[in-house]
């Protein structure tokens, strides 16, 4: 559990992490609806910012630049907004600085998904993630298994294995509640 600031509990963000393709960002659109709160993409936002893809950032202007941009709107919005439903990009959360910012000024909610069950996934998110692109399974089972271990800093962890997304907004929602009224 991170150490929390001054913010009440009930204005913090709510910030979605896990892997790529896990469904952070259909989960949080759900989640912000039923919360009647504004949902932020961090990709999505970037790529509005840039008028650009995340492929073609990345491809143009670097990995290292992305990261930074991403780290820095990441802390702005954790640190000078609140009730947002914020979705991470998947490697956004590996930079200390955004770990340190969404534990301590937002709720973080781990969205965990088996290896097994995500790289059903695989053939339909591979296209728009550079990550992805001309890697070797074991590779990027590799990569899950490194970016696991970041996401386990967390205050909530929602297994999604097995379920559709608006019951894993829902059970994000309900442990929330059922953890910040006691």
């Amino acid at each position: 559990m991170g150490t929390y600031s001054n913010i009440p509990l009930r204005e913090r963000n709510i910030v979605l992490i896990g892997f790529m393709g896990v469904g952070k960002t259909t989960i949080g659109q759900l989640v912000a609806k039923k919360l009647y709160r504004d949902f932020i993409d961090v990709d999505q936002e970037i790529e509005k910012r840039h008028h650009m893809s995340i492929p073609a950032i990345f491809e143009q202007m670097g990995e290292n630049y992305f990261r930074k941009v991403e780290r820095e709107l990441i802390v702005d919005l954790c640190t000078n907004t609140r009730l947002k439903i914020i979705s991470l990009g998947g490697g956004a959360y590996l930079q200390e600085e955004v770990r340190n910012a969404c534990l301590s000024h937002g709720i973080v909610v781990f969205l965990d998904l088996s290896w097994e069950n995500w790289k059903d996934r695989l053939p339909s998110i591979v296209h728009d993630r550079p990550l992805l692109k001309n890697k070797a399974l074991e590779e990027i089972k590799q990569l899950f298994e490194l970016r696991k271990q970041a996401y386990s800093q967390h205050h909530y962890r929602v297994a999604t294995d097995g379920l559709d997304p608006e019951t894993v907004a829902i059970r994000t929602i309900e442990l929330i509640r059922e953890r910040n009224t006691n």
